[in-house]
C-alpha cells in the first residue's frame, strides 16, 4: 500500500528528524534513514530503469546484487523505454502507484520535485560523500535549495568520426561547421557524406544553438531567448549542413537511420554521446574516432545530459531505507567505477576519475574534459516540455515549410506559452 502523496512533505520531514536524531552522525548506519529497527533491511523495492538495451544487463545485474547482499530485500527490476518514461512516471506518481526508485534524466528531477513526487534526500543515507560528486552532475539534483537526486552517470554530445573515412579523403578531424561543409567534395570520392544530422531529437539541435551563442532560455533572468539573433542562426546552421549537401537527415526513425549510415560508412561523421559508444565500437572497431563537436560562429559546446536517481515521495516509511541504501549502493564509488569499466559511462563522482582503469579508459579521456565544459541546461520544472516546440520547428525546418526565422519565432512564442506562469 503506498502513502498519500498528499501527506508526503509531513511524514517526510518526520521521518527525517527522528532517524538523524536515531542514527547519530556517526552511527553504525551512516546517519538518518539507516537500516530497520533490527539492523536489517527489508520490503520490497520497485525500480524503474531506462537505460538502452547495451546498458541494461549491467544495471540489473548490480541491483541484483545488492538484493543478495540483503536477503530482507527484493528488488523488482523493471526496464522501461526512455522516450515516455517521464510522463509514466508522473501518471503513476499522480495514482499512488509509482516506483520507489526511478533512474530519472537529469531535466526530470525539477518537474517531479516541483509537483510533489520525489522524495527529499538532504539527511537520508541515500547520500553518501555529497562532496565528491562533480559540481555539475550535482546541481541538477537541486530544486529550491532542497536535493531531490543522486547523481549516477553524466554525459555530454560529441562528434564521433570513422577514422578510415576521414584518411581516405585526406580530411582532418573538423572543429567548425564550416570545415565540415568544406569536406564535402573530398568525401564524394570515397563514396560517402560527410555527417548524418538528426533531425528528429531536438537534443541534437543543441550544439548548433550553444555553437552560436545561443540558449533555450536566460534561466537566471527568466527570459526566452531561443528566438534571438543566435537562435536564428542556430536554425540557419542546420538548413545549411543539409542544402550544402554536408549532411543528410531525417525527420523520423533518426537513432537507426544514424548508428546504421555511419556503421556502414554512408557517413563519415555523427553526434553522439557516450551510450553510443559500444555499438559504434561493434561497427567500426578500431576505426572510430572522438572528437569535440565542430563549432559554430561562437565556439564549440555541447549540452550536459546525465541521469540520476531519485525516489518516489510515496514509498512507504517502513520500506524508505532499503530504498536509501539501494540508492546509496547504486551511486557508490565502487558502483561507478563498475559502470565505467563495463560501459565507458562516465562517473559523477571525482574520486573514480583518478582510478587508473578510468584513467586509462579511452572514451573517458575525452568525455571527462567535454563534460567539463559543457552548457549547462535550465534546471527548472518545465526544462523538458521546451523541446517539443524544438522538435516541430526543426522538422518544418528541414522540410521546407519554414524559414529559420519563422522556425526561431515560433519556437520562442511557444516557449512563452509553457513559461507564462515563470517568466519575469
Amino acid at each position: 500500500m503506498r502513502r498519500s502523496i498528499g501527506t508526503t512533505t509531513a511524514a517526510v520531514a518526520a521521518l527525517a528528524l527522528a532517524v538523524t536524531a536515531c542514527g547519530g552522525g556517526d552511527g553504525g548506519d551512516g546517519g538518518g534513514g539507516g537500516a530497520a529497527a533490527d539492523g536489517e533491511l527489508s520490503g520490497t523495492i520497485t525500480y524503474w530503469d531506462t537505460s538502452n538495451e547495451t546498458e541494461a544487463a549491467v544495471f540489473k545485474a548490480i541491483a541484483e546484487e545488492f538484493a543478495a547482499q540483503h536477503p530482507g530485500v527484493t528488488v523488482d527490476y523493471v526496464n522501461i523505454g526512455f522516450d515516455d518514461a517521464q510522463n509514466r512516471f508522473k501518471n503513476a506518481a499522480a495514482a499512488n502507484e509509482a516506483p520507489d526508485v526511478m533512474r530519472t534524466e537529469v531535466a526530470w528531477v525539477a518537474d517531479f520535485a516541483s509537483l510533489g513526487y520525489l522524495w527529499p534526500l538532504d539527511d537520508t543515507t541515500a547520500l553518501e560523500n555529497q562532496e565528491d560528486f562533480v559540481p555539475q552532475a550535482w546541481a541538477s539534483t537541486q530544486y529550491e535549495g532542497t536535493t531531490y537526486a543522486v547523481p549516477q552517470v553524466i554525459d555530454t554530445l560529441a562528434l564521433f568520426y570513422n577514422e578510415r573515412l576521414l584518411a581516405d579523403a585526406g580530411v582532418e578531424v573538423p572543429t567548425t561547421l564550416e570545415e565540415v561543409k568544406a569536406s564535402t567534395g573530398a568525401f564524394e570520392g570515397a563514396g560517402a557524406v560527410p555527417m548524418y544530422m538528426r533531425g528528429d531529437d531536438p537534443y541534437w539541435f543543441l550544439p548548433f544553438l550553444y555553437g552560436e551563442g545561443g540558449d533555450m532560455v536566460d534561466a537566471e533572468g527568466k527570459q526566452v531567448t531561443i528566438d534571438n539573433e543566435a537562435g536564428i542562426a542556430a536554425f540557419t546552421q542546420m538548413k545549411d549542413m543539409v542544402d550544402s549537401g554536408a549532411a543528410i537527415t531525417d525527420t523520423s526513425d533518426g537513432w537507426e537511420n544514424m548508428m546504421g549510415s555511419f556503421t556502414r560508412g554512408e557517413v563519415a561523421m555523427m553526434i553522439n554521446g557516450p551510450w553510443a559508444i559500444n555499438d559504434a565500437v561493434a561497427g567500426l572497431g578500431d576505426d572510430l574516432g572522438v572528437a569535440p563537436v565542430p563549432g559554430g560562429s561562437a565556439g564549440q559546446a555541447a549540452p550536459q545530459g546525465g541521469w540520476n536517481y531519485a525516489i518516489y515521495a510515496g514509498t512507504p516509511e517502513e520500506e524508505s531505507p532499503a530504498a536509501f541504501e539501494f540508492v546509496k549502493y547504486m551511486s557508490s564509488a565502487a558502483t561507478q567505477q563498475r559502470i565505467t569499466e563495463e560501459l565507458s559511462l562516465l562517473p559523477t563522482r571525482t574520486s573514480v576519475y583518478e582510478v587508473e582503469s578510468v584513467q586509462n579508459n579511452e572514451m573517458v579521456q575525452f568525455f571527462k574534459p567535454a563534460v567539463d565544459v559543457a552548457h549547462e541546461r535550465p534546471w527548472i520544472p518545465q526544462a523538458q516540455s521546451l523541446f517539443d516546440p524544438i522538435k516541430e520547428n526543426v522538422q518544418g525546418l528541414l522540410i521546407g515549410s519554414a524559414s529559420p526565422e519563422e522556425a526561431a519565432k515560433s519556437t520562442g512564442d511557444a516557449y512563452r506559452d509553457i513559461l507564462d506562469d515563470w517568466l519575469d
